[in-house]
């Protein structure tokens, strides 16, 4: 009760605030005369929301009144309401919000590259909620073999994991790690039930793979978390790595994951393997590394 009670008054000064900013102009009426309200006037935002002027003034009071979800969409449109705002006033109303379903994000900034760039000789890569790969460092495309988004489309490390040979795997233990990372792609599948582009990706990894098929088809649930996992590379052997998934900016249900060595000698193996990659294959000079991030800017993967 005391959380409604607190609840209220903040709506109230919410819808003031918002109705203040929109002006006639901005929903296709004349200014009239004599307007002394900053923005739109009460009965204005009723009329153009097809509420009763009555119910919005005590909507706005904060008034102990039930709001729908179709007469909050109709307000949140007369105010012009962002995705945050719009989620905002559904919490204060206290009704259950249900988001627009948002394309996945299939691209990383330069920002967040030079981030993960930076971590070499540790493992760093960017997942979307289905594991698609949207960035990755050196060390990362190393041990996964995994190529640039450059022209390739996007990869996808549970697919990878799913169809590569098991001689190729770059993950131990494999038996133990793929039923807690397709647990953890149910648990965001769930925000996504029916979506053609989830629903398509479940149903092509299924038919690839029957084993994906059978772990989908326990129902198991989980988030992401720590875990310390054993990888192979065929130049230094096994490395013990302690994984950590951290949150971006403005990139919904994205992650950052960075894998750190668990033992001295996971963390000698990393530099051992810097070592060899820079031998293999230079670093780039300023002028081609600049080539490089422009081209990947304008082309993005599909």
């Amino acid at each position: 009760m005391r959380t409604t009670q607190r609840r209220r008054p903040e709506l109230a000064a919410f819808l003031r605030s918002r109705r203040a900013r929109v002006t006639p102009a901005d929903v296709g009426m004349p200014p009239g005369l004599r307007r002394r309200t900053p923005g739109l006037r009460r009965e204005e935002v009723a009329q153009l929301s097809g509420v009763g002027v009555t119910w919005y003034t005590w909507l706005e009071q904060g008034r102990p009144i039930n709001a729908s979800a179709q007469v909050l969409d109709a307000v949140a449109r007369t105010l012009r309401l962002d995705p945050p705002e719009r989620e905002h006033l559904y919490r204060l109303a206290e009704v259950p919000f249900d988001a627009v379903p948002e394309m996945p994000t299939r691209t990383v900034g330069p920002e967040v590259q030079g981030i993960i760039d930076a971590l070499d000789p540790l493992l760093a890569v960017v997942y979307n909620a289905r594991y698609d790969i949207l960035a990755a460092n050196s060390p990362y495309r190393d041990l996964f073999a995994v190529p640039p988004p450059l022209r390739t489309g996007v990869p996808n490390v549970l697919w990878l994991l799913c169809t590569v040979p098991e001689e190729a795997c770059p993950v131990v233990h494999l038996e133990h790690e793929l039923p807690v990372m397709v647990a953890t792609l149910r648990s965001s599948y769930g925000r996504h039930v029916g979506e053609p582009a989830w629903e398509n990706h479940i149903r092509a990894l299924s038919a690839a793979s029957p084993y994906f098929a059978e772990l989908w088809a326990s129902g198991a649930v989980t988030q992401p978390g720590p875990r310390v996992k054993t990888f192979r590379h065929e130049a230094v052997g096994e490395l013990r790595m302690t994984s950590q998934s951290l949150s971006v900016d403005g990139m919904p249900e994205c992650r950052i994951v960075v894998y750190t060595p668990e033992d001295e000698g996971a963390r000698d193996k990393l530099v051992l393997l810097r070592e060899r990659r820079h031998r293999l294959w230079p670093p780039p000079d300023g002028e081609a590394a600049g080539m490089l991030r422009r081209w990947n800017a304008e082309d993005p993967a599909p």
